[in-house]
């Protein structure tokens, strides 16, 4: 009984824990809500991430639960925000969350969790360092490799045939970021919208991935992520999992 036990526990809290996790690399919080746009992935997202964590030792905690951010957060190496945006927490839950990356947390955020809450949330988009303006329709169009040394890159192509929503992307706080990945907007049309709608695209400089410092913190976000089978793709897992392994631990990066 005393071996079952903890399986059980795990089990109910969300958890998937290696064999051995006391010898587990880091500790990782994942959060992925349901939303109107986003829920089908949540299957398929949670049982790749799963298997990442066996194939790289690290722990994994995956829940759909806000009030995970009212317990301990510093026990995780980072905590990944997966098309969760930050409406989704409460205030108390909000300064839980600045709390844990003023004191050195880090963290992965997963497209649709880039979009600031309705209501204002101003230090989560300078932390994540764009703001969301407006998307096409999705569309395939190739995306471009500008960082070889980033280990988000690194499971991906230089040329990259991706189908995605291409977020139009603001910098209001004038937020240093460093590009890993862009689109190629003559690869798709930038202004394929639903009627009443605006699009215009960004032109040359148009961002998909990139990382930041954040004080001593470590920020990785991808736009990418829209559809429920990219979560089975091995090239997006990799992209994935490179930015998540550079947030929790720092390592890999090639200067």
């Amino acid at each position: 009984m005393r071996t079952v036990l903890p399986t059980l526990a795990a089990a109910a809290l969300g958890m998937a824990a290696p064999a051995g996790a006391a010898d587990t690399q880091f500790k990782l919080l994942v959060l992925a809500m349901p939303n109107k746009y986003h829920y089908e992935y949540i299957p398929i997202a949670r049982a790749s991430l799963e298997q990442q964590a066996r194939l790289h030792n690290f722990e994994l905690t995956y829940t759909h639960r806000p009030d995970s951010f009212e317990g301990d957060l510093k026990q995780y190496a980072a905590i990944v925000l997966l098309n969760t945006a930050g409406e989704e927490l409460n205030p108390a839950q909000r300064a839980r969350f600045e709390a844990y990356i003023g004191g050195g947390g880090n963290a992965a955020i997963v497209h649709r969790a880039m979009i600031a809450p309705q209501d204002g949330w101003v230090w989560y988009e300078k932390l994540v360092g764009r703001s969301f303006k407006i998307h096409p329709i999705v569309q395939t169009a190739a995306i471009d490799t500008v960082d070889k040394g980033f280990p988000a890159t690194y499971g991906v192509p230089q040329r990259w045939i991706w189908s995605d929503e291409w977020y139009e992307l603001t910098n209001p706080y004038k937020v240093e970021i460093h590009p890993v990945l862009k689109v190629d907007e003559s690869s798709y049309d930038p202004t394929r919208i639903w009627p009443g709608q605006v699009a215009t695209g960004m032109g040359k400089d148009h961002p998909v991935a990139w990382y930041r410092q954040a004080g001593q913190a470590r920020v990785f976000v991808t736009t990418l992520g829209h559809n429920a089978e990219m979560y089975r793709d091995p090239q997006y897992l990799g992209h994935l999992m490179g930015g998540i392994w550079w947030a929790a631990t720092g390592k890999g990066q090639q200067r």
